[in-house]
């Protein structure tokens, strides 16, 4: 069958097939980038909704000091295409996984998050062997319960055992403020949002008034970032999802200053009186976090996805479409739809322009 081709009719397309609308994506990554700098802060977009070094060349063209990665073998594969700065957001506590850490900081700068005092001595071990310094943040529990240190002297303890391993540079800390992306209305969110990013402030100037410089205070994700960027404490923000803007951002985080710009185009394969159904399932689209909405039409309600089946029930008094149609999915949460597919058919003006690999997807390690 016929992939995607630059220049091609958006018409000519075969479905289903992932589209990102390039105007509107460029258009979000500009004022993402704008709104850190405009409000002093670095930006460090995750790469886990896309797994594009080509996105990742993007933001940087356009301001970001570097990039987040989910992964050590993601960090890998964006060294390799020659991302700079990276950030790894999740913990690694094997001493594979430490030596291969090592190894980037001599194609780039890799910062890893650590929690635990145990990841210490090997850590640095790995990178004295391998002969470099591995930059690390200390990641705290502001409230998500997740992972991270408790704050105070648990977070004193850790840090000053990295700062005293000759193998580690100590550069500040991370934080997560997860747990408020859908606080609402806007006065509870702020609330939240800043109760916790507080508690990266009260730690800053704990380790400081022990004599440990903090040069990296990092939080942020699209639910909140118009909000942690005007927290003074915060030095860099790592909102990336929103450069593609799903549905979930939309409505469950309320963010209204973006555009959603990722959908999946279908064709009606399928017509009854009451229903029709498109060639995108679950295998091609997620509905888990959030539903998928039909773009630019008013007449049909999801019922559900199946493995490659999408049921839409048609509004009673609508016509709904033919057999055939195309219906245009805005998606639900990128995170979970992109890394189902190969490749992002970047559009505009109804033709194809580029495509661009999703060549991360399956570096889970």
């Amino acid at each position: 069958m016929n992939e995607p081709m630059p220049g091609q009719a958006l018409d000519d397309l075969e479905t289903p097939v992932l589209l990102l609308d390039l105007d509107r994506f460029e258009s979000n990554v500009q004022h993402m980038a704008a709104y850190c700098r405009d409000n002093g802060k670095e930006w460090r977009p995750h790469s886990k909704a896309h797994k594009s070094p080509a996105i990742a060349h993007i933001e940087l063209a356009n301001g970001a000091c570097g990039i987040t990665c989910a992964k050590l073998t993601e960090a890998e594969w964006m060294v390799a295409h020659g991302v700079p700065s990276i950030l790894l957001a999740n913990q690694i506590v094997s001493p594979v996984k430490f030596a291969a850490l090592a190894r980037l900081q001599h194609q780039a700068e890799v910062i890893a998050a650590v929690d635990n005092i145990a990841v210490v001595e090997p850590m640095a071990a790995a990178a004295i062997a391998e002969g470099v310094r591995i930059p690390v943040v200390v990641e705290i529990d502001i409230g998500m319960k997740r992972v991270g240190v408790e704050p105070g002297p648990p977070l004193l303890t850790l840090s000053k055992a990295i700062s005293d391993q000759p193998g580690l540079a100590f550069r500040g800390l991370m934080g997560y403020e997860g747990h408020v992306l859908d606080c609402w209305p806007l006065s509870a969110k702020q609330k939240a949002c800043y109760q916790a990013l507080d508690i990266l402030v009260e730690s800053r100037n704990l380790l400081e008034d022990n004599g440990i410089p903090v040069e990296i205070v990092t939080a942020g994700g699209t639910g909140s970032y118009e909000l942690s960027a005007l927290h003074d404490g915060v030095t860099e923000l790592q909102a990336g999802g929103g450069v593609f803007m799903d549905v979930m951002y939309r409505r469950k985080c309320h963010v209204e200053t973006l555009t959603p710009a990722l959908t999946v185009l279908t064709s009606v394969t399928s017509r009854a009186a009451d229903r029709v159904v498109v060639d995108a399932g679950f295998k091609t689209l997620s509905s888990g976090h959030q539903p998928p909405e039909v773009l630019g039409r008013d007449d049909l309600r999801l019922r559900g996805l199946s493995a490659e089946h999408g049921v839409f029930d048609i509004v009673e008094g609508q016509a709904g479409p033919t057999l055939g149609e195309r219906i245009e999915l805005l998606v639900g949460y990128s995170d979970s739809t992109t890394f189902l597919h190969n490749y992002f058919v970047a559009v505009r003006k109804g033709r194809v322009e580029k495509i661009w690999d999703i060549s991360a997807r399956g570096l889970l390690r």
